[in-house]
């Protein structure tokens, strides 16, 4: 695979489209497009994905050492983010996230972020 480096950083929500709903809305496979500053960009090709479970901040001291231990293998509830690396129809290249975070008590599900612009090279 050709190597990605970050042309700049963006850090913004953004809508994920999906043609048919994630099984698990928690565990979300790669969106079929964004919706970024009210423009759908079309998903053509997932370059990599992965996730990150680790517990930051407070969060990271507040479990026992062994439930810890299992929850950075597979998640706790509100924790963890889900990386793609993509490549949209007009051939750009971004990597987004979705955060399992919740913002608060009347959005429990997390959100979706744009986090950079990629560059091949």
């Amino acid at each position: 695979m050709t190597s990605l480096t970050p042309l700049h950083f963006i850090g913004e929500p953004i809508d994920a489209i999906f043609d048919q709903p994630p099984t698990l809305e928690k565990k979300p496979p790669c969106p079929n497009a964004l919706v970024w500053q009210g423009q759908t960009y079309r998903i053509v090709e997932e370059l990599e994905s992965w996730h990150d479970y680790e517990r930051k901040g407070h969060m990271a001291t507040n479990m026992r050492p062994d439930h810890a231990a299992t929850a950075s293998a597979r998640g706790s509830w509100g924790v963890g983010r889900f990386y793609f690396r993509v490549r949209v129809e007009d051939g750009r290249l971004f990597e987004l996230y979705y955060d399992r975070a919740p913002r608060g008590s009347k959005e429990r599900k997390g959100a979706w972020f744009l986090r950079e612009e990629l560059s091949e090279k």
